[in-house]
């Protein structure tokens, strides 16, 4: 039913897919000049380990051993299990299993980077990170990781979250740190969205954009990010590196599926397995799967776009809406983000990931399900996976064809629950863009 690995098993190096990518990532560019940024420039943003880490092309990068240690204080290896009352409520010859990321003490994949960039940043002697959040998770990991490591942390929560989900706010809180909605009066971005709509229900674009400035008025702080960069998402790979360990206790996968808002859970799980794929080792088909509010895979344009609204980041060529999208205030809150990250931006191009999107009210009607069969209440960005999966499993049924499904459960919904009540009363809304102007919403200079 599950593999549970010991401690000594955890990782020893995270795995950097940027020497193996079937091209070269197009490098991100100075907004100012065009040209590729300065290193220096992001050293003045982040801290300096996270900025060569950013850069580098070694296909390794040692874990260090205080990170191991806490690594497992905070639940890791995470168990993974075998759906076996999903598989037999859908009568489906496949066999579906899933990496629970919510076994964790903040309940996310999150924490994982989190501990790194504030061990990183407790060795340069920073004193305070600042970052963004969308539905909270990456908020609640990096301020359990703040306090673990002795670092103050501000987390700019974007508003419709910091209202649908109040007890996120409260356990960073515990944590021990600050917390704003955004758009808020703590910036000149925050306010200035506010004079344009004083109800504006925030995104991570604009959140990130109030964490840089605040940043930048302080020395002493850096600005930590959750998602896209690839950075991030190589600290989340000790997910898939378990995985393949734990598989092989079971049988080989054929198919792996993760969420997508940035990218950092997908690729947690799936770069290592991908790995495979680029050596010719292995046959794998990856999706990725983004709600119909946000879009940016199946209907962004790949172009060079800010990483936030108020065009203070670096600019990445990603899949991207652009960077002045109004994203609808969907219960996935860590999936409302126009844009990709740089690194599976190339793989969805080069055909090796699939993407696919769904509306929120399917989405929630699979996380129901399985919760009822499986009993964990996944969080509304994982439940995307799990649609994902029991469509896939259906797929296979209809064809006669056995096949192994592998998904990250990237969260537990404990805190999610106002969204699972709008969904049993009936008053969910799907949102969906009819019309996507990408060259009015990228608002970019020739």
């Amino acid at each position: 039913m599950k593999v549970v690995l010991p401690d000594g098993r955890i990782p020893r190096r995270w795995y950097n897919i940027l020497p193996d990518l079937p091209e070269p990532l197009a490098p991100p560019l100075d907004p100012e000049t065009n040209e590729p940024v300065d290193p220096k420039k992001l050293e003045r943003i982040f801290a300096k380990e996270l900025v060569k880490q950013e850069m580098s092309t070694k296909r390794y990068i040692k874990i260090p051993e205080e990170v191991r240690k806490m690594y497992s204080k905070i639940g890791r290896p995470t168990p993974l299990f075998r759906a076996t009352n999903l598989e037999k409520y859908l009568n489906t010859p496949a066999r579906i299993y899933f990496k629970f990321e919510g076994a964790t003490v903040t309940g996310s994949h999150k924490i994982n980077t989190a501990l790194a960039q504030a061990y990183y940043a407790k060795k340069e002697g920073i004193e305070r990170l600042v970052t963004e959040t969308g539905a909270g998770q990456w908020g609640t990991a990096l301020s359990l990781a703040g306090a673990l490591m002795g670092i103050k942390v501000r987390v700019y929560m974007a508003r419709a979250s910091y209202e649908q989900k109040p007890y996120r706010k409260v356990l960073m809180r515990i944590y021990g740190a600050e917390v704003f909605p955004s758009p808020s009066e703590n910036t000149e971005i925050g306010k200035r969205f506010l004079s344009e709509n004083p109800n504006h229900p925030g995104s991570l674009g604009i959140a990130i954009s109030e964490a840089i400035e605040d940043v930048l008025k302080d020395e002493k702080a850096r600005y930590s990010l959750g998602s896209v960069l690839n950075h991030v998402l190589m600290h989340q790979t000790v997910i898939g590196l378990e995985a393949k360990q734990q598989m092989e206790e079971f049988e080989e996968p054929d198919v792996i599926i993760g969420c997508v808002g940035g990218g950092s859970n997908f690729a947690g799980l799936a770069y290592p397995f991908v790995k495979e794929v680029l050596d010719g080792d292995n046959e794998y088909e990856f999706i990725a799967v983004e709600p119909k509010a946000a879009p940016s895979m199946t209907r962004g344009v790949y172009t060079y776009d800010f990483g936030d609204s108020g065009e203070l980041t670096p600019k990445l060529k990603m899949h991207t809406l652009g960077h002045r999208y109004h994203v609808p205030p969907i219960h996935a809150g860590g999936l409302r983000y126009h844009g990709v990250a740089p690194t599976l931006s190339v793989l969805v191009n080069n055909g090796i990931v699939k993407p696919i999107a769904y509306h929120q009210t399917e989405v929630f009607e699979a996380a129901a399900l399985f919760a009822k069969l499986e009993g964990i209440v996944p969080a509304p960005e994982s439940a995307h996976a799990i649609k994902a999966a029991i469509d896939k499993a259906i797929e296979a049924k209809k064809e006669g064809k056995e096949i192994v499904i592998l998904f990250n459960l990237s969260g537990h919904g404990l805190l999610d629950l106002h969204g699972y009540e709008e969904y049993l009363e009936g008053r969910l809304q799907d949102y969906e863009p009819k019309d996507l102007p990408i060259s009015n919403a990228l608002n970019l200079k020739s």
